[in-house]
């Protein structure tokens, strides 16, 4: 067989390879064009690939955690972190209250600026990392403060990066989480 061989190819019924490609039995995967042409004419397609891709049915997920049988705290830990992920630049409830927290260290003369998500660090290639906000002490120092909703989201791979930032910039990186439900405030930690 050539390698210019022309497309498509056609090989004898029953062939089970050719070459070193596995020849597989012919299944076309209709289109949307194609499903509707079926539905007019009464002739269903042989795939179910178009359904599932559509939700036609509903999805079933396997997942423990859609099971119910997720450990406890795993259970616990899943509904702590968010739905989903917010576009860049917009700020979820705990990152918003922790803002107000920052305008009244501005107001009060403790912080002189602060900028949510204005700073990107490249911690290696492919690798970034986007700090919560950039803040200046009344000192002139630079901090970067991660806001986490509590200390169980922390995840690993955030921690890592955060060490690994510390470790290659000269800037003070902070974690805040709120303080327990009625107490009020943050708890900020220096990394």
């Amino acid at each position: 067989m050539k390698r210019s061989a022309p497309w498509p190819m056609h090989v004898a019924a029953g062939t089970k390879n050719v070459g070193t490609a596995t020849v597989r039995e012919e299944r076309g995967i209709p289109g949307y064009a194609q499903k509707k042409l079926g539905e007019i004419h009464g002739a269903k397609p042989n795939s179910g690939f178009d359904d599932i891709a559509s939700c036609a049915e509903p999805v079933v997920s396997l997942a423990p955690a859609a099971r119910k049988t997720a450990a406890p705290r795993e259970a616990a830990k899943t509904a702590l972190h968010a739905l989903g992920r917010l576009r860049d630049g917009e700020q979820n409830a705990t990152e918003r209250r922790y803002e107000a927290h920052l305008e009244q260290q501005k107001q009060a003369g403790e912080i002189l600026w602060y900028l949510f998500e204005g700073i990107k660090l490249k911690l290696a290639p492919k690798t970034f990392l986007t700090v919560d906000y950039a803040v200046m002490s009344s000192s002139g120092q630079l901090e970067m403060h991660d806001v986490k909703g509590a200390r169980a989201i922390f995840s690993d791979d955030a921690k890592v990066k955060m060490k690994v930032a510390a470790d290659k910039y000269p800037f003070v990186f902070k974690v805040a989480f709120p303080k327990k439900r009625g107490a009020g405030g943050w708890e900020v930690e220096e990394i």
